[in-house]
This record gives structure tokens, sequence and C-alpha cells, in this order.
């Protein structure tokens, strides 16, 4: 007990730190730190625009902490959520004690990317590809590979003083040199959009596929781009021409001082001084220390759908099912109505300078938040699959009750 009590004091420290070091223009939640930064961005070509109203969304290196190692994930092509938002793309950047990732999402304006040439009309700042008009999106055939037969809205216009910097972290040693500028601070207290489900798919999709990861691919990725999210087997799928330079240290298993995801907290590998991901659990802590350990909703193991019951009964079983459905889709609901909750009083934070106590008093709100709504949601599966169980049958019952 010492010692989970010692490994949650020193998480709790770490994370306050971590959080301290962020660039106060950024609206993403602390998802991992990792001591060494991801590869440099892939050389590839963009996949033709599938329709009208797709925004393009820049490939970038995620992190898999259950493989320590980082992994591809294909740009692709993503039907922005409501007329008039962008896509601002998430990006790597130097946390003090590490590198952090700072997630994307779809608002009115493009914010602070890290300065990243993402390349597509993402050359660092701001979005050069295309512009609402209204309720239509014109695309600039500079930037973009479309096909006007299919999609009419189009524009051109030349882009000038584009780098070829292919680094795709921000501070740190090699790591671009960039700050928010005032209209990208501005952009990140305006309204926000997650990432949509497609593009969380899309995320998961990459994860799984080994191909993708750095370890394998080298910084060259066989699937660089995709014409819509999850398509990776798709035969308008794009490798890269060129990878980038990937050099992670030696695997010493000894490099790891803290590691908060949903595997282990206190896990000694080579690849993170620190690791606070989604998830956290430990090694000393069992059951359900993952959630309570999670700050926000997005920080709560992915939901676990139970597999389909096969009763024999094809017709109880697809009410089952169906339940089953109404339910995921409820709860997931509730996870983005307080995901969304949270992220507006993080945003009234930065916007009246509140001090560490105050940020952190909110911190332990939102954690006990998302500890009532998981344990709330856990309880509403229970509740669910004990309503489902069949009856037992007449025989079954008869022997139950034979005495010994």
């Amino acid at each position: 007990m010492t010692i989970a009590r010692s490994i949650r004091s020193i998480r709790m420290l770490l994370f306050m730190l971590v959080m301290l070091a962020m660039p106060a223009a950024s609206s993403a939640q602390i998802g991992v730190v990792v001591s060494f930064g991801p590869p440099e961005l892939p050389v590839y070509e963009q996949p033709v625009c599938p329709g009208e109203r797709y925004i393009w969304t820049p490939g970038y290196w995620a992190w898999d902490s259950d493989g320590d190692d980082y992994f591809w994930v294909p740009g692709t092509w993503v039907l922005a959520p409501e007329i008039g938002f962008l896509w601002t793309p998430g990006y790597w950047g130097w946390g003090g004690s590490g590198f952090v990732f700072y997630d994307g999402y779809w608002g009115p304006r493009v914010g602070f990317y890290g300065g990243i040439n993402y390349g597509f009309g993402y050359f660092g700042h701001g979005y050069e590809g295309g512009r609402w008009d209204h309720d239509r999106f014109f695309y600039n055939r500079e930037v973009n590979n479309v096909n006007i037969t299919v999609v009419h809205n189009v524009y051109e216009t030349k882009i000038v003083n584009q780098t070829n910097v292919r680094v795709s972290y921000n501070g740190g040693n090699g790591g671009i040199n960039e700050r928010p500028r005032p209209e990208e601070e501005a952009a990140a207290r305006e309204r926000h959009v997650p990432p949509v489900r497609d593009q969380v798919q899309h995320v998961q999709a990459a994860r799984t596929n080994t191909e993708l990861r750095a370890s394998v691919n080298h910084g060259k990725p066989p699937v660089a781009a995709t014409p819509r999210p999850g398509a990776l087997n798709d035969r308008g799928v794009v490798p890269a021409k060129e990878g980038g330079r990937y050099n992670p240290p030696a695997r010493t298993g000894s490099n790891a001082n803290v590691r908060t995801d949903n595997k282990a907290a206190a896990r000694t590998d080579n690849n993170a001084s620190v690791r606070t991901e989604n998830k956290a659990t430990t090694h000393a802590e069992t059951g359900n220390a993952g959630r309570s350990n999670a700050v926000h909703p997005k920080d709560l193991p992915t939901f676990q759908r139970p597999a389909p019951a096969n009763t024999g009964n094809s017709k109880a079983d697809q009410k089952n099912q169906q339940q089953q459905d109404r339910l995921f889709q409820k709860q997931e609901q509730d996870r983005q109505k307080l995901q969304q909750k949270q992220d507006q009083e993080h945003q009234r934070l930065a916007q009246k300078n509140a001090d560490d106590a105050r940020r952190q008093q909110t911190e332990q709100r939102h954690q006990q938040q998302t500890q009532q709504l998981s344990q709330r949601h856990e309880q509403q599966q229970q509740k669910l699959q004990q309503k489902q169980q069949p009856p037992p049958r007449e025989n079954e019952s008869k022997q139950s009750n034979k005495k010994p």
C-alpha cells in the first residue's frame, strides 16, 4: 500500500509539472510524455478528395504505449462536422520533461499546431488549402488533389515561401522553434469540437497495423495517406515516397521512472522518463484503478462491448444487441458532454490566468466527475447484462434445488 501511494503521489506531482510546462495557447489535454521525439515526417502524395465538404487532415506520428513505439496515422480526408469548421492538426511539443502530444480539434479558425510543416496547406501557421464561403467549401488546387468533375468549388492561389523542413515536433533538441501568434491564441479560446468518431476509429486502425510502427517501417510507412478514414486497405491508399529519419535510443530497460497508461505506471523500459497517458493505472493497483486515476473522460479506457449473445433465440439476441448499442451510444454521449464541459472550464481558467491552486482544484473536481461517470456507466452495464441473462433451464433449476 505504501508503494502504491508513493507511485500515485509521484504521478500527480509529475502530472502537475507537465501541465505547467504546456504552452498557454494549447487547448489539448495531456496524453503521453515521451523522452525522445518522433521520426521526421515522410514524403507522400495526397489522395484525391472524395467529395465536397471534406477537409484534409494531415498524417502524424502517434505513440502506442502497449508497443512502446511511435506509429504513423495516415493523412486522410474527413467530412467537416459543422459548416464553417476547419481542422487544427495535433502536434508534438517539448513539455519540460519530455515530448507531449497536443490533440487536434475542429473550430471556426485554425489554431497553433506547433509550426510543423505538414504540407497540403498546413505550412506551419494557418491553412492555405481552402476556405468556407457560406455553406460551401472551396479548395485551393495549388495544394490539394481535387477532381474538378466531382468537386466544382475550386480556386488557385500559389503559395510562396514554403519550407521543406520535415521536423515533426516543436521545441526540444532539434525541434521547430515557433510560438503561437495572437490570432492562434485567440483561436485556442474559441469553441472547439474534438476529433469525430471516424478520426478516432482511423487512429485505432493505424495502431493495430504493425506495418505502421516506426520500428518496423523505419520512418517510411507503407500507407502514408488514405482517401477516407480507416480505409487502410483501399486501392486509393498512398505509400510514402521517402521516409523520415528515426533514431530511437537504445533499449536499456531502465529509462522509465513513472508511466501511467492503461497497462502500467511503474514499468521500467527504455522509451520514456515519464508517461502520463489515458486510462491510467499501475502494476501495484488492480481492478478499476485505471478508471479511478482518470482525470477527464477522454482518459478513460475505451468502451469494451460484450461479445454478441448467442442463445439460440435469434430475436432475443437481436433485441439484446440493440439494447447494448443504445446504451453504448448514450454513454458515449455522456462522455463527450462532460469532456466538452471540462474543456470549457479549462478555457475559462486560461482566460482568467488562474493560479496553480485554482487549476489544481479544478483538476481534482474533474477527476471526481470522471470517476462518478465511470462508476455510473459500469453500474448501467452490469444492470443490463443481468437483465439480459437467460432464465435457467427447467432441468438445471431442478438439479440446483436437489439436496446433496
